[in-house]
């Protein structure tokens, strides 16, 4: 088999509160954990921890994009208060929306807590990256990527980005026609947090 790819996956961090040091970026982290678990590829990871600003929000997806990040995750900005504005900026950002991941995203976290309706949640993609836009509590973050993930890395590859493969014994990628076996996925570890 040749040899994987390094994969240089961009995590933005959206949250007035944790840019402004008022407390610790959890999800950040969280979303690179959940990475190394799944990805088989080496990754080498870009950092953005910003404020609910929609032209912060725009800039920053933007030059994760010019920087050939084939997979970007956001967390946070998806609710309906007044500074949630990450799917706007995701609008403005991507040349294609794709709905699925949002309408999964929320049916699996409509299992845990009847506020997920209330989400926005949505990916969509800009150039030669997916950018997908995940809740912001860290446990959250697990459930929805464990509901999507295994459709990730062939996404990737419609849009010419880099192969990625999974660790069959998380997730096991879904590529049509044999290529990687079934779609199927096994439980992120369970948690002790209280998120």
């Amino acid at each position: 088999m040749p040899k994987l790819p390094i994969i240089q996956p961009g995590i933005v961090t959206i949250s007035d509160r944790a840019s402004s040091g008022i407390y610790e970026d959890r999800s950040g982290p969280a979303i690179e954990s959940y990475l190394r678990r799944v990805i088989a590829n080496e990754l080498a990871p870009r950092f953005q921890l910003i404020a609910d600003e929609q032209p912060i929000i725009e800039t920053a997806l933007r030059e994760l994009v010019r920087e050939q990040c084939p997979l970007i995750l956001t967390t946070g900005g998806t609710g309906p208060a007044t500074r949630d504005v990450t799917p706007e900026a995701m609008e403005n950002v991507c040349e294609k929306m794709l709905p699925g991941f949002g309408e999964q995203m929320r049916a699996i976290s409509l299992k845990y807590v009847p506020t997920a309706i209330l989400s926005r949640q949505t990916a969509g993609i800009a150039g030669n990256s997916l950018i997908i836009n995940l809740p912001g509590k860290p446990k959250a973050i697990d459930q929805c990527l464990d509901a999507i993930f295994a459709a990730v890395p062939y996404c990737i590859d419609l849009i010419d980005g880099p192969r990625i493969e999974t660790r069959p014994d998380t997730i096991k990628a879904f590529r049509p026609g044999g290529d990687s076996g079934k779609n199927e996925r096994s439980p992120s570890p369970p948690t002790t947090s209280k998120e």
